[in-house]
């Protein structure tokens, strides 16, 4: 069985499907065209993705050979899942081992912002300090504040809790469930979505992204937020509309934006965006740490692993696929 792998990824991963016999094929050369990328997945049996390549109904029909795909993500809003399903491909992710490293992002993003450390760490890059000015760029503390989390699965649970350990944070969601773990063990409220909007002194975003949800958080929603709030989002820079965040923020309708993603991905160089002393934008780093990475490439090889044995994909998008 050929597996191809867009990009390479870390050794323990890579020696997990060579021990177990697999064919495995990385280009040289990894900044390949969408043609060349093309013509490697045609002739593959199984797909590990690096990235967002999309896989649409386009591409299961060009790629008729292929028999399952493996993402380096924990995120699948990539991949056609109904498409998958007609032509019985599973679709494997990586859950639950990069949680902590982006909620750890989030959280590093959201202090970030209230101190606006960006801002200040470009002053002492400038040698530009100044007169001390007691008025000048102050930040705001967190204690006691009110945390709204947009998607409280388990990356949102775990910036919950070290925001409630941290600053003693009150913790308010909006999901499609109650988290009912969430609200025992951390005291979290379920609200509606205009009451999260409305409360949050920290809205942070941990959605699986859909598209029906593109620029959810826009113009409307910025403006109905507390002027003193701090807007997060590590999940998927489609869910916020970058212009009205833009606008939002120059016109200090909120108080800053902490990014780890952005719309578009990656941003435009001239967006006025990365001028404003309210924001600290990171590449899209939340699961850039050795241990979620290397925990990444084991999940990944154990879905391919199982599926090239015959059986389940032990972290399976699409489990209905096998029914």
């Amino acid at each position: 069985m050929k597996v191809f792998i867009n990009k390479r990824i870390p050794e323990i991963g890579i020696n997990m499907l060579e021990e177990a016999g697999l064919e495995i094929v990385i280009p040289e050369n990894e900044n390949i065209s969408h043609e060349e990328w093309l013509k490697y997945c045609q002739n593959a049996d199984v797909i590990l993705n690096v990235g967002q390549n999309k896989y649409e109904k386009e591409f299961f029909e060009q790629c008729p050979n292929v028999k399952a795909i493996a993402l380096y993500s924990v995120g699948f809003d990539h991949v056609d899942i109904p498409e998958a399903n007609k032509r019985s491909i599973p679709v494997g992710n990586t859950p639950d081992v990069l949680s902590r490293a982006t909620s750890d992002i989030a959280f590093l993003l959201m202090q970030s912002v209230a101190r606006r450390a960006s801002y200040n760490f470009q002053k002492v890059k400038e040698n530009n300090w100044g007169d001390f000015d007691p008025l000048h760029a102050l930040g705001q503390e967190l204690y006691g504040k009110t945390l709204g989390i947009f998607g409280l699965g388990r990356i949102g649970y775990e910036m919950a809790e070290k925001c409630r350990k941290a600053f003693d944070m009150k913790i308010i969601y909006h999901n499609r469930n109650h988290n009912r773990e969430a609200e025992i063990k951390l005291d979290a409220k379920y609200v509606s979505f205009d009451e999260l909007i409305l409360q949050s002194d920290v809205l942070s975003i941990h959605a699986n992204f859909k598209d029906e949800q593109a620029d959810l958080f826009n113009q409307s929603v910025f403006e109905k937020m507390k002027t003193d709030a701090v807007f997060i989002n590590t999940a998927r820079g489609g869910f916020h509309n970058q212009k009205d965040l833009y606008h939002a923020l120059a016109e200090k309708k909120i108080w800053g934006a902490g990014l780890d993603v952005t719309n578009p991905e990656p941003i435009l160089q001239d967006d006025p965006i990365l001028d404003l002393s309210n924001v600290c934008i990171l590449p899209h780093i939340g699961s850039a740490t050795v241990e979620a990475r290397n925990g990444m490439a084991k999940l990944a090889a154990k879905n391919i692993i199982a599926f090239s044995n015959g059986e389940k994909m032990p972290y399976c998008a699409n489990p209905e696929v096998y029914e």
